[in-house]
C-alpha cells in the first residue's frame, strides 16, 4: 500500500509556475485531471511577469496520488515550487487561523 493511500490525501494547495505562453491553464488542468483520486481543481493566477505565470492550484479528491500529480503538472511544462497546504484523512478539514 502506498503512503498516499495510508494518508488519504483529500486536498492539496500548490504554488506552481508556468511559462507565459505554454502550458496554458487549460493544459495544466487537463494534466491534473488525469491523476488518480482527483475530483476537482482550481487554478488561480497569482502573479504575472515577463516570462512566467505564477499560480495557486487547489486540488480536491479522495486518495489523490501526490507523486503522480506532480509528475503530470511537470510533464505539462509547469513547475511545482512548493506544497502550501495538505489535508488528509476521512474527511476534509478547513484551516482555522490561530488568533493571538
Amino acid at each position: 500500500m502506498s503512503i498516499n493511500r495510508q494518508l488519504n490525501i483529500r486536498r492539496l494547495v500548490m504554488d506552481v509556475d508556468a511559462a507565459l505562453r505554454t502550458p496554458t491553464l487549460v493544459e495544466i488542468a487537463e494534466a491534473i485531471h488525469t491523476c488518480p483520486g482527483v475530483q476537482a481543481s482550481n487554478i488561480t493566477v497569482t502573479e504575472v511577469d515577463q516570462e512566467t505565470v505564477g499560480t495557486s492550484i487547489t486540488v480536491v479528491g479522495d486518495g489523490i496520488e501526490y507523486e503522480a500529480l506532480v509528475r503530470a503538472i511537470e510533464k505539462s511544462g509547469a513547475v511545482v515550487l512548493n506544497l502550501d497546504e495538505l489535508v488528509c484523512g476521512d474527511r476534509l478539514l478547513d484551516n482555522v487561523p490561530r488568533s493571538r
